[in-house]
């Protein structure tokens, strides 16, 4: 039995998307009605696609068999998309063995939050996952391909690739991910040191040793930021093959599962006799399981953006209303840094998503019978990979956690909620994430202190001014401002006031970092201060009131509504580091409820 509010949030996304899912569906079906698209195109355009594929032509020529086209996220500058260096290579010739083709059809560009973080590269963040959207649907407008297969892991490459997979979704689609560093030096130690660096009681080099020994080698952070928040959705929405998510890179493991997803993309094209496109498998069932899994796993708030901004591009609509009811469903099953100790490496161990899975659906808490790459149906997605004489296997996950404070039950969780609330009120519309933030702290109420950036918080704290409790409120955050950057370089600076004593809040219409969470903060404020948000009528000392409980955001301050808008200079957000080329985006966005999209 499907638990009664997942029932009535799907329904009630089925409604509500009714005319654009079947505006899509018809757009996906005309698309596959000719067949592969490469039969018909001409034998001049034929051969510039095939012109470097050697020993491939003629296979490529006669057209009957699967040609898969690889989209790939590779740079050296994420240590998560470093391992997809080499593999093309590896698809190329499993393609062949399976009696297929395969090419890379593109590269889209990947950006390194954990780089960019409080610096000015970070007003192009939000609006990468729209260039990886464009770009890959470049990448796949030759037309020439029967499935494609998505390397991708990062914080907007994978929310900008299922944009293009949706839009090109009489294409069969498989995500490879590429796995999770080994575990360095623990969250806790590391968010220690940045505490310390920020409170003058460590030095530099003591911030660089501990910085580098986190983040070590290859593979994604091992926080349960965004990343792997990501990685967590593709297996939930049934994009991943089971158990694949947290495999480390560079081992039989890996390869073996890389390997499978090239045989699975080639079993599931319009050719074989189990046509897959992505546009059937990323149906509102689909998404409804990947906000129970963001619940469940106290996941990063960043996909409150992304989510709407996927469905979208599958033609369904989802509403902060919809996360607010999952939340208050489903249960928080994990405690993964930062609100835990374990990193994900430490999760998987436990007993990962599988066993998660597993609970879930016996809780009726996911659409058990939702399609997927594999079948109609979760039932494979209890299972983990093994390798058993250098073959995979995929077998019964565990029953019961191997590490309960880690991982625990859907009937014993950590916490009966997901820990994400909507928050609404007169300074207007955002959420909270409350799954890492002590109780005590789900209630603040103070003067609030203006600021229009980050770096003037970070001046203000240096100067000693902030000594009482404070709201601190960061505005003119928003997409059309500056883009959205991620305010976590804040992080240390507000968990300092915190660990003082005073109690502490942020109201932002900007973004937190998905590895933020001891702090309250009310994000994603909209309508945004640029676009004339109540938050443009605050002034220094109104008082402010947080309240995650009920879930309001509002202040008491007298004749607040018929203030004067205050209005910023952002001129200084124009330009440098390449923020010139992105002045259309900032005037064509749409509002953070809704995606905070420059594409619908």
């Amino acid at each position: 039995m499907l638990h009664p509010v997942i029932a009535r949030v799907t329904d009630r996304i089925r409604e509500r998307s009714a005319a654009t899912r079947a505006t899509y569906l018809d757009r996906m079906a005309r698309a596959a009605k000719s067949g592969p698209a490469r039969a018909h195109i001409s034998c001049g355009n034929q051969a510039h696609a095939y012109a470097a594929m050697t020993d491939d032509k003629p296979a490529l020529a006669a057209a009957r068999q699967p040609n898969i086209g690889v989209v790939t996220a590779y740079n050296d500058m994420l240590s998560a998309h470093q391992p997809y260096e080499h593999y093309p290579e590896l698809i190329r010739t499993t393609a062949r063995r399976m009696g297929a083709t395969a090419q890379v059809a593109g590269g889209v560009p990947a950006m390194c939050d954990g780089v960019t973080q409080g610096q000015d590269g970070m007003e192009l963040s939000l609006f990468s996952r729209d260039v990886i959207a464009l770009a890959a649907g470049v990448a796949l407008s030759h037309n020439v391909f029967d499935a494609a297969l998505y390397l991708g892991v990062c914080d907007k490459i994978v929310p900008g690739l299922i944009i293009a997979a949706a839009t090109f979704g009489h294409v069969p689609a498989v995500f490879v991910p590429a796995g999770p560093m080994t575990s360095g030096l623990p969250n806790d130690e590391k968010s220690r040191v940045r505490n310390a660096f920020a409170n003058g009681t460590a030095s530099r080099e003591d911030l660089m040793a501990a910085e580098m020994a986190s983040y070590h080698g290859i593979g994604t952070c091992t926080f349960y930021g965004t990343a792997n928040t990501n990685q967590m959705l593709m297996e939930f929405m049934g994009l991943h093959l089971p158990g694949s998510s947290f495999v480390n890179p560079n081992t039989p493991l890996r390869e073996a599962l890389t390997v499978a997803a090239v045989e699975r993309a080639t079993a599931i094209t319009a050719l074989g006799n189990d046509y897959r496109p992505a546009g059937e498998v990323l149906d509102e069932r689909a998404y409804v399981n990947g906000l129970v899994g963001l619940m469940a796993t106290g996941g990063s708030t960043n996909l409150v953006l992304h989510l709407p901004a996927m469905a979208r591009a599958s033609g369904i609509l989802l509403d902060l209303q919809d996360f607010e009811d999952i939340s208050h469903a489903v249960p928080l099953m994990a405690k993964v840094y930062p609100n835990g100790l374990a990193d994900v490496n430490h999760f998987h161990a436990a007993g990962g998503i599988g066993y998660m899975m597993g609970q879930l659906t016996d809780a009726g808490l996911l659409h058990a019978d939702a399609k997927t790459i594999l079948g109609d149906g979760l039932r494979l997605y209890r299972t983990e990979p093994k390798l058993r004489d250098g073959r995979l296997a995929w077998e019964p996950g565990p029953v019961t956690s191997l590490n309960d404070k880690i991982l625990r039950s859907a009937a014993d969780p950590f916490a009966t909620t997901g820990g994400l609330r909507q928050l609404t009120g007169n300074l207007g519309r955002g959420v909270i994430k409350v799954s890492a933030v002590a109780p005590e702290r789900h209630i603040v109420e103070a003067p609030c202190r203006i600021f229009h950036d980050q770096h003037a918080v970070k001046a203000a704290f240096k100067a000693g001014e902030f000594t009482t409790d404070t709201v601190v409120v960061v505005r003119f955050q928003g997409p059309q401002a500056n883009g959205m950057p991620e305010l976590h370089s804040l992080t240390p600076t507000l968990s300092v006031l915190q660990d003082r004593g005073l109690k502490v809040a942020l109201v932002t219409d900007g973004r937190m970092s998905g590895a933020s969470g001891k702090v309250p903060a009310a994000i994603h404020v909209s309508p945004e201060a640029a676009a004339g948000g109540p938050l443009a009528r605050l002034r220094d000392g109104d008082i402010v009131r947080l309240d995650a409980v009920a879930g309001t955001i509002s202040t008491s301050a007298t004749e607040f509504e018929t203030r004067p808008l205050a209005i910023a200079d952002l001129s200084h957000n124009s330009w440098g580091t390449g923020r010139e080329l992105f002045e259309n985006f900032r005037r064509n966005v749409g509002a953070s409820t809704i995606g905070a999209s420059s594409l619908y």
